[in-house]
């Protein structure tokens, strides 16, 4: 990467994207405070099922729909400003939430304290600019690691809650979150992109010329896998310790500990999702993603349930139910395949789209962050209107079912507008790297001419 090399060296580059991994660790970890807290706020104020799921989410809202903004300023004026300045003032309104004493109240400053989540495109597109193209899987991914910070709040804030309370708690969470933020501006440096504009005195690309790739189908393609591998993984993290206290009856401590076993593989395993991405090709991590998520929402989605056999000496009684281990094994596994998909499909943008990362990662990642505050509230709602805990996996199954679905479709289609000889192969082939059968001697002739394009 020619800019990079003219101003920086390699080992900034490594110390950027961990400075920026850190901090997006400590944003996540502010943003999916409400997985702790609501639960002991729901106990001292009386909600209902349905209120939890809205205190819960209302912070993805505000990270969701912040991220299309926040992704162009990124672009506009460089991680560097927009990064502290987003930690700031999140910081500012997690603290006016341990002075908020009733729903509305809460609700409001939820609102305030969900910009943590608007980090991740801020990280995405500063990040990004220091790699090349071959590289922004594996530094994308290392950088997603930083989902982390939501086993950090699942592992550690129910101690912190049991010991000092939740409006002590929310106060060193923003007071962690604010002395980050300084020493993020202090210690980080214009990307090299930006600082190549700013000495050619370049004006900001504009906000229309940003927005301009969101007319492709292939960027709202990309925002629904995200809507499930990101926005359920959001959601999740957050209802999984009210669901271990709820259907299983475990202590807040223990819960939270459990959820973090979902929380932490989500997390560290996006490298992996992203070096995986770069070597066999993102399409290939969509279909394990998605495979695998269905054989565990599956088992997770069926209820405790007791049946009754009319045998030959007797009826015969038995009963099927999900105990915690297999419960806590099933989630570690959804949460690592779910990290493998989150990198696949930020693999996707920086490659199509170079010079829109902020605006088209913003669109992608607002539309996942939707996903985590639209699905904590349908958790409750069906918990409300039915009466089972398993239906929140009922309704992750149908999601994925109908995703795999369509993704399959849109990619056979693809195949065989772009190479009709395909019509009739079934394989699921990520072209235009994999093997073509020895019968189609042309066509195998035509795609290694394409691939030295």
């Amino acid at each position: 990467m020619g800019r990079q090399a003219s101003y920086y060296s390699s080992a900034t580059s490594h110390q950027m994207l961990g400075l920026s991994t850190f901090a997006f660790t400590v944003c996540f970890a502010v943003w999916t405070i409400f997985s702790i807290i609501g639960v002991r706020i729901k106990q001292e104020l009386g909600l209902s099922e349905t209120e939890f799921g809205i205190l819960v989410a209302t912070p993805v809202l505000t990270g969701s729909l912040s991220r299309i903004v926040l992704g162009i300023w990124t672009e506009q004026h460089g991680g560097r400003l927009i990064f502290p300045l987003q930690m700031l003032t999140t910081a500012a309104a997690t603290w006016a939430l341990s002075q908020a004493g009733s729903f509305p109240m809460l609700v409001l400053a939820a609102l305030g304290l969900g910009l943590a989540g608007g980090s991740f495109i801020v990280g995405i597109a500063y990040v990004s600019r220091w790699y090349s193209t071959q590289a922004q899987g594996r530094a994308l991914g290392i950088f997603g690691v930083g989902n982390v910070g939501a086993a950090v709040t699942n592992f550690g804030a129910p101690f912190l809650v049991v010991s000092f309370g939740w409006q002590t708690t929310a106060q060193i969470y923003a007071l962690v979150l604010a002395a980050v933020a300084v020493v993020f501006y202090l210690a980080a440096k214009d990307d090299p992109a930006h600082r190549e504009r700013k000495e050619k005195g370049a004006r900001p690309v504009s906000v229309r010329a940003q927005l301009e790739p969101l007319k492709n189908p292939q960027v709202w393609r990309f925002a629904t896998y995200y809507f499930f591998v990101f926005g359920a993984f959001v959601a999740l993290a957050s209802w999984l310790p009210r669901y271990y206290v709820g259907a299983y009856g475990l202590p807040l401590e223990v819960a939270g500990m459990l959820a973090a076993a979902y929380s932490a593989p989500g997390s560290l395993f996006r490298a992996l999702g992203g070096w995986m991405s770069d070597k066999w090709g993102a399409r290939f991590v969509m279909y394990l993603t998605f495979l695998v998520s269905l054989a565990c929402l599956f088992v997770l989605s069926y209820p405790a349930t007791d049946y009754v056999v009319r045998g030959i000496r007797g009826p015969i009684a038995f009963s099927f139910g999900v105990g915690v281990p297999l419960f806590v094994a099933l989630t570690v596994v959804l949460g690592f395949v779910m990290s493998l998909g989150k990198a696949a499909v930020y693999k996707h943008i920086p490659v199509y789209y170079p010079h829109h990362v902020g605006s088209v990662g913003g669109l992608v990642g607002m539309i996942g962050g939707l996903g985590g505050f639209v699905l904590p509230i349908a958790f409750g709602v069906l918990n409300d209107l039915i009466g089972v805990w398993t239906s929140c996996f009922m309704l992750l199954f149908a999601i994925v079912l109908v995703s795999t679905v369509w993704m399959h479709v849109a990619i056979r289609r693809m195949e065989q507008r772009k190479f009709p000889e395909l019509a009739g192969e079934v394989q699921l082939s990520d072209l235009p790297d994999a093997p073509v059968p020895l019968q189609q001697p042309a066509l195998a002739r035509r795609l290694a001419a394409e691939a030295a394009e």
